[in-house]
């Protein structure tokens, strides 16, 4: 596992596999479940979504999968975002890459960005494998760059977490490293006040920026808005406003409305 991508040969992946290719020049990748057969369960922006009204909204555009004439992908007719492609159109000319989960703290921090590992564990291959296939039948929601994007798909498919503060940033880690770096950056520059050193205001950016990314993590235990919940219940979520949760986590209530 390398410090910036882990990247992988086609023969090595197995069904249940988390994985993703980056897009924009390395600016954002897109996220998907490896069934098997050379298929990819993935999010897409098809469908319902909300934009951002700034130029985030353009990086998204281009970091979906390019829509070319395929012999083997049947385009999907359902309008909820959630679609089944060969590999090959799911990678769109891109790399290969295979998220890590239950990464060690010292390597998750070691990362230079978000959006290829987490500190989660997750769950056996064949419930990822079912969690994506009922998702693909029953939909994810509406796409939101912020809160529900192909990432936090990807990860709800391999752990079953969920975030239930709809003002917090969802289950992903590549829109956290976005606006870490810039938030990061802003939160150090009071030390001017303080010093001029100019490597010292960079290391404690930096620590800042690292800080924020380890907080949002998902699996961190510092979110106290994560909860595991069943994708039937996500399904009565989506179409209720209810949700039952199933396994709380530590820090989590035992159940919310």
């Amino acid at each position: 596992m390398g410090l910036l991508s882990n990247r992988v040969a086609r023969e090595s992946l197995k069904p249940g596999d988390h994985i993703y290719s980056w897009r924009t020049a390395y600016i954002y990748a897109h996220h998907g479940i490896y069934i098997g057969d050379d298929k990819v369960i993935h999010f897409t922006r098809r469908g319902q979504e909300v934009g951002t009204g700034t130029f985030i909204d353009f990086l998204l555009v281009s970091s979906s999968p390019t829509q070319v004439p395929c012999t083997t992908c049947t385009p999907a007719e359902e309008d909820h975002g959630v679609v089944i492609s060969c590999l090959n159109c799911f990678l769109s000319g891109g790399i290969l890459y295979r998220f890590e989960y239950s990464v060690n703290p010292a390597l998750f921090l070691a990362k230079a960005r978000g959006g290829t590992c987490t500190l989660a564990v997750s769950d056996p291959p064949e419930v990822v494998v079912a969690r994506a296939k009922y998702l693909l039948e029953n939909g994810f929601g509406c796409y939101n760059v912020f809160k529900n994007n192909c990432e936090d798909f990807a990860i709800y498919c391999k752990t079953g977490l969920l975030v239930l503060d709809n003002g917090a940033i969802g289950q992903g880690g590549q829109v956290a490293s976005i606006i870490g770096g810039p938030l990061a950056a802003a939160l150090a520059t009071p030390l001017r006040l303080v010093t001029t050193n100019i490597y010292g205001m960079a290391v404690s950016a930096v620590a800042m920026y690292c800080a924020n990314r380890y907080a949002a993590d998902i699996g961190s235990g510092m979110r106290r808005d994560v909860v595991k919940v069943s994708a039937e219940d996500l399904t009565r979520r989506l179409s209720t406003g209810l949700l039952q949760v199933i396994e709380p986590l530590p820090s989590v209530p035992h159940s919310v409305s």
